[in-house]
């Protein structure tokens, strides 16, 4: 296929533009939609822009135009017509976190293609394989709030969603062919259902960047003021947070101690340029690391909005949940979340379900899962219930267990 010739997209930068979309719309069965934003330029990404294929024609949304998107979310919360996204959470968490939109009958073509066991799902890769269709991917992290879009940037946003349909088209029988229709029909209903995380900042998860944790009292100290200091930087200037400072950059920092601004741009991976722009700051966050002393005891980090907090015994029993579900995802064929979600598996580690109503009524758990893997969840949680209390008292047996946390 020649991508040159297909028609142009319709830029709509006013709510008449957009009552031609929601016209088109309202005689459509299905809508392909996805979502650009400015994560790579941005402390707070947001939408820059949606693209809308409706049968033969592209659209592409831009808020930043000034255009009221809000009319739009009835056509994403109409049960009598199919949305089609490809990897579509990012952007229904954005489109829900930005503009309050709720979703009904979804399909994601990338949930499908995972279902039917494919390895690379991403969608250049498959309309490659499929149609052989090859897409210009360079603009992926191109800055989708710089105006006006280029011709490159409006050519690769209107193929996110050109091919969807047809896409949606050639997997549904294979889907049925193979029995995995419940697969996708899970997963698209969790889509609807999650919502945007409502994460605060906290310093004292400076423990949870990689190397925090091998750094002495007072490196411990600089780190935490360092990891403070960026994230107020960042805010400031608007940027993403490894645009000011990487987190092996601030770990390395909080190592050295640096005293002078010769010394932080010897500090290895700063840049001359970097420690010239943010030696004002990172000497702020040394000096308070300073005045407040040494931490001996790091912090326990905040849980990420949603994440589990185990005991021994539950995380014992999590550890062998997930051993299970790798061996049942090679088994099938299947991406291990497609086989149960990280969210379910941390559910059945806290309930420990021994009996099958206990495991029915567990959170998240779709009836074709329990279906076919319900008697071997069972047998895992009634082993590890019998064999980890005696694992957890033989101090042998902990020992070699030893750095699992």
């Amino acid at each position: 296929m020649n991508l040159h010739e297909l028609p142009p997209p319709t830029l709509v930068t006013d709510a008449r533009g957009l009552e031609r979309v929601l016209s088109d719309c309202a005689g459509a069965s299905r809508i392909a939609v996805d979502t650009e934003a400015d994560s790579f330029f941005s402390f707070r990404e947001k939408v820059c822009l949606v693209q809308v294929t409706v049968g033969e024609r592209d659209y592409l949304l831009d808020p930043l135009a000034g255009l009221d998107l809000r009319p739009f979310g009835a056509v994403l919360a109409d049960p009598t017509k199919t949305k089609i996204f490809h990897d579509g959470e990012f952007d229904i968490l954005i489109l829900k976190r930005e503009y309050g939109f709720e979703f009904r009958n979804l399909f994601d073509t990338r949930i499908a293609e995972a279902a039917l066991g494919v390895e690379a799902p991403g969608l250049a890769a498959v309309l490659r394989a499929r149609f052989g269709i090859e897409l210009d991917k360079s603009m992926q992290r191109s800055d989708w709030s710089a105006r006006p879009l280029s011709e490159r940037q409006v050519s690769y946003a209107r193929l996110d969603t050109r091919f969807l349909a047809a896409l949606m088209d050639a997997q549904t029988p294979e889907l049925a062919a193979r029995e995995r229709q419940m697969i996708l029909q899970g997963e698209c209903a969790r889509l609807e259902r999650i919502a945007p995380s409502l994460s605060v900042f906290s310093a004292d998860d400076y423990v949870k960047l990689k190397g925090a944790r091998t750094l002495d009292p007072h490196g411990q100290r600089r780190l935490r003021e360092l990891f403070a200091e960026r994230q107020r930087v960042a805010q400031q200037l608007d940027l993403p947070l490894f645009k000011v400072l990487g987190n092996e950059q601030l770990v390395e920092i909080a190592r050295v101690g640096p005293r002078t601004e010769s010394d932080l741009a010897r500090v290895p991976s700063v840049s001359p340029k970097q420690a010239r722009r943010l030696w004002d700051a990172i000497a702020r966050s040394l000096d308070r690391a300073e005045d407040l002393g040494p931490i001996h005891q790091p912090p326990r980090p905040t849980p990420k909005d949603g994440e589990p907090q185990f005991d021994e015994l539950e995380y014992e029993l999590h550890e062998r949940l997930k051993l299970w579900r790798r061996m049942r995802a090679e088994q099938l064929g299947l991406d291990s979340a497609l086989v149960l979600n990280r969210h379910v598996l941390a559910r059945l580690a806290q309930r420990k379900p021994v009996e099958e109503r206990t495991l029915v009524a567990t959170d998240g758990l779709l009836d074709w899962q329990v279906s076919l893997f319900g008697p071997e969840l069972l047998d895992v949680v009634r082993r590890g219930l019998r064999e980890i209390p005696a694992e957890l008292a033989d101090p042998a047996r902990r020992r070699g267990r030893g750095g699992r946390r």
